[in-house]
C-alpha cells in the first residue's frame, strides 16, 4: 500500500491530454448571488500551480502576476493555459469555448448540463454529485467501516437533532453550494445553533459524534486507465469547531493497512462507475479502536496540491515533515506576497496558490494565499507554519 511510483506532478498526468479543468462550483439558484462567491472562485485558481499545459479555467484573481512569478521561482509547474474569468457570466463562456475546442471537461464539482452535457465530459455532473453527496456514503464504503448516520427531512430535523444529545451534521446533496456547506458538530448540552445550510437544503444527515484519536486525510487518483493508486496519506488539522484548517504531510502516522485497503477499494469503487481524478478520503480512528470513514472528497483538494506540488519539486521532501496554512487577509495579495518576501526566500516555504478578489468584480476585498512549510524538524515546521499564522492575526 505504499504511494506509487510514478505519482503525478501535474494535471495532465491524472486527466490526461485533451482535457480543460475547472474547479469551480457553478452558481446555484437556491443561495444568493453574493454568498460564497470569494469561496468558489478561489477554488477555481487552486490547481493553478500544478497545472502545467492542462487548460484551466480559473478565476482572474489567481493569474496575478506577482503570484504566478513567485510559484515559477519556486520550480512548480505553473498553468501556461489559463483561461481566466473576472464574472459569472465570463465563466460560463470559458467552459463553453473549452467545449466549442474540443476539449473534454473535468469538472471537480457538478456543473449544470446545460453549460456541460455528459457528452462533453470527463465524469458526468451527476456522478460527481453522487460521489460527493454524504448520504450516499454508505453505497461505496464497507459496513464495517461506516459511522452511525441517517438522512432526515428538515421537518424531521429538531427531533434527530435534540439539544441533549452530540451529533454531527451535514449536507444531503448532489449540488455543489459555493463548496460552502461546512459540517456542523453539536455537543450534548450546548444552544444548537444550526447552520446557514439548514436554510437552504431539505434533507441532511445526521450522523454520531466521535472522539477521534488520529484524523487522515488519504490521498488518491485515478488517472486515464481507471485504476484507483494511493499518492500519500496525510493528517489533518481541525480548529477547535472540528473545521479543517491545514494537513501534515511526510512524517505522519500510519493508518492501519485495513483502512488504507478500505481506502483504496472505495476509490476503486467509484473508477469502475466512472470516476477520473484526484480524491481524499478522510477517516481517523476512534478513541475506542474503531476505524471509520468520515467523508468522502472525489474532487482536487487542499491536501492533493500540495503533494503534487512537493512531488514536482522536491520528492525527496515528501518523506519530511510538511504543514500546508491558508492566509486570509483583507489587503492586495501583492502586499501579503511582500511581507511574506524574505521568509520565502530563507527557503523551506512554498506558495501553493492565491486568489486576490480585486482581479474580479466581487465585491468583498479579501486575498487568500495557500502554502506549504517543509524542512526536516518537524518542531522547525510548526513554528513557522504557526509565524505565518500569527502574522494575519495582528
Amino acid at each position: 500500500m505504499s504511494p506509487s511510483v510514478g505519482a503525478p506532478r501535474a494535471l495532465a498526468d491524472v486527466y490526461g491530454r485533451g482535457v480543460a479543468v475547472s474547479a469551480r462550483p457553478a452558481l446555484e439558484a437556491a443561495v444568493p448571488a453574493s454568498r460564497h462567491r470569494t469561496t468558489r472562485d478561489a477554488l477555481s485558481a487552486r490547481p493553478v500551480a500544478i497545472a502545467a499545459d492542462t487548460p484551466l479555467i480559473c478565476s482572474a484573481g489567481g493569474t496575478d502576476p506577482a503570484l504566478l512569478a513567485q510559484m515559477r521561482d519556486g520550480g512548480l509547474p505553473v498553468g501556461t493555459d489559463l483561461r481566466e474569468f473576472r464574472t459569472e457570466a465570463e465563466f460560463a463562456a470559458r467552459v463553453t469555448e473549452a467545449r466549442l475546442d474540443g476539449l473534454l471537461l473535468a469538472m471537480e464539482y457538478p456543473l449544470p448540463t446545460s453549460l456541460c452535457p455528459d457528452e462533453d465530459a470527463v465524469k458526468t455532473a451527476r456522478l460527481v454529485g453522487l460521489l460527493n453527496n454524504k448520504a450516499t456514503i454508505g453505497t461505496l464504503v464497507s459496513p464495517r467501516f461506516q459511522a452511525r448516520r441517517g438522512v432526515v427531512s428538515r421537518a424531521d430535523l429538531a427531533e434527530a437533532a435534540p439539544a441533549g444529545e452530540s451529533w454531527v451534521l451535514k449536507a444531503a446533496t448532489d449540488d455543489a453550494h459555493g463548496a460552502s456547506l461546512d459540517v456542523y458538530l453539536h455537543r450534548a448540552g450546548d444552544r444548537v445553533v444550526l447552520p446557514l445550510f439548514a436554510d437552504v437544503l431539505d434533507e441532511f444527515v445526521v450522523e454520531e459524534y466521535l472522539h477521534l484519536l488520529r484524523n487522515w486525510g488519504v490521498q488518491l487518483y485515478v488517472g486515464t486507465d481507471a485504476v484507483a493508486r494511493l499518492l500519500a496519506v496525510t493528517e489533518q488539522r481541525v480548529d477547535e469547531a472540528g473545521v479543517y484548517v491545514g494537513g501534515l504531510f511526510g512524517t505522519v502516522t500510519q493508518p492501519p493497512a485495513e483502512l488504507l485497503a478500505e481506502c483504496v477499494a472505495i476509490t476503486q469503487r467509484a473508477a469502475d462507475i466512472g470516476y477520473r481524478g484526484l480524491c481524499s478520503l478522510d477517516c481517523a480512528q476512534t478513541a475506542d479502536g474503531r476505524l471509520v470513514m468520515l467523508d468522502l472528497n472525489f474532487r482536487i483538494t487542499g491536501g492533493s496540491v500540495p503533494l503534487l506540488a512537493l512531488q514536482s519539486i522536491r520528492p525527496d521532501a515528501l518523506d519530511g515533515p510538511a504543514e500546508s496554512v491558508k492566509l486570509l487577509v483583507a489587503a492586495p495579495l501583492a502586499d501579503l506576497l511582500a511581507e511574506l518576501r524574505p521568509a520565502l526566500a530563507a527557503g523551506g516555504l512554498l506558495v501553493t496558490s492565491g486568489h486576490d478578489t480585486a482581479r474580479t468584480d466581487d465585491r468583498a476585498r479579501q486575498s487568500t494565499l495557500q502554502l506549504l512549510v517543509h524542512g526536516d524538524d518537524p518542531d522547525d515546521v510548526s513554528a513557522r507554519r504557526r509565524a505565518l499564522e500569527a502574522k494575519v492575526r495582528r
